[in-house]
């Protein structure tokens, strides 16, 4: 898809308004429900703490605001995302999270050192810019804050790749057009999978952006890793 920038965030934000309303469904089908265990780990390793602020960037429905508020009662959680729809949905579905804030990934509406952990989910392969995106959650954490992602990954080739390629590029679209109505969505997830980064090579965008301790763990055949770092 050879999209300009600008015309790339229009296409995003167009797509995931119209699968806003079975993008859950569609995310328990994709990942066999493992989805649930991912975010569970996401936020186990955000180590939140009573009175700590979190921003769930891209946020989606907000399930990772509801497992932080899960895990630690005594949070502060806000819900922050680019596409309308998917925080409507989320608001008529869930009572949690009560706060909720339109924000651009790579314009944080937000001042300097405000959160004590950002965490996303799925949301970085989706940017335009991910230097900038990254620099941006760097700016709205405080010293010694934690940011999380949970995405999916370039798997490395072995002797799944076969199965793994039939599974995203053959049954999630028909899953999609089916369920959806959207086949054209679940071409483009699948697809840009395939394009994003290495699990390596997003964990060097994290330490370009100055963030230490930077880790990931791969998951479900390679296809998923979660990363994470400290800001300085």
């Amino acid at each position: 898809m050879n999209l300009s920038l600008s015309d790339r965030r229009r296409y995003v934000q167009d797509m995931f308004t119209r699968i806003a309303g079975r993008y859950d469904l569609m995310n328990r089908l994709m990942t066999f429900g493992q989805d649930i265990s991912w975010r569970r780990e996401t936020i186990r390793r955000a180590s939140l703490r009573p009175g700590d602020y979190l921003l769930d960037l891209g946020a989606g429905t907000g399930d990772l605001a509801r497992e932080a508020l899960r895990q630690q009662p005594a949070c502060r959680v806000l819900a922050a995302d680019y596409t309308l729809a998917m925080m409507q949905v989320g608001r008529a579905r869930h009572k949690r999270p009560s706060d909720w804030s339109g924000a651009d990934a790579l314009n944080l509406p937000f001042p300097d050192e405000t959160f004590d952990a950002v965490v996303s989910g799925y949301l970085l392969r989706n940017v335009v810019d991910l230097p900038r995106a990254l620099s941006e959650q760097y700016r709205v954490l405080k010293p010694g804050g934690r940011v999380l992602s949970l995405d999916t990954t370039r798997p490395p080739r072995n002797l799944l790749t076969p199965f793994i390629n039939f599974h995203m590029h053959t049954l999630i679209p028909l899953a999609g057009r089916l369920l959806t109505g959207e086949a054209d969505a679940y071409t483009y997830l699948p697809d840009s999978t395939a394009a994003f980064l290495t699990a390596e090579a997003l964990a060097d965008h994290l330490r370009n952006a100055g963030f230490r301790e930077v880790g990931f763990r791969r998951r479900m055949f390679g296809t998923m890793a979660i990363h994470w770092g400290v800001r300085e």
